[in-house]
């Protein structure tokens, strides 16, 4: 067993977008997508690790700062 560890690095706007789509998929039931129940413990451990630096999960206007990010990480056509 390797202890090696991986480091990623997200802009604000990243980490809040894949915050709120790791939430949807832990509440979501794709164990017939998931056939390894492994691979929920490193997505629990990556929405973890993403809440903690991320204020604006709590904020009264997540919804607004949700959808800029969204906006701002889309390419432009």
């Amino acid at each position: 067993m390797s202890d090696s560890q991986i480091t990623i690095k997200l802009t604000s706007d990243k980490a809040l977008v894949l915050s709120h789509w790791l939430e949807k998929l832990q509440t979501t039931d794709l164990s017939r997508v998931f056939d390894d129940p492994a691979v929920w413990a490193p997505i629990h451990r990556i929405a973890g690790t993403l809440d903690k630096p991320l204020p604006e999960l709590f904020a009264p206007d997540y919804d607004q700062r949700l959808v800029a990010a969204r906006q701002r990480l889309r390419p432009e056509d």
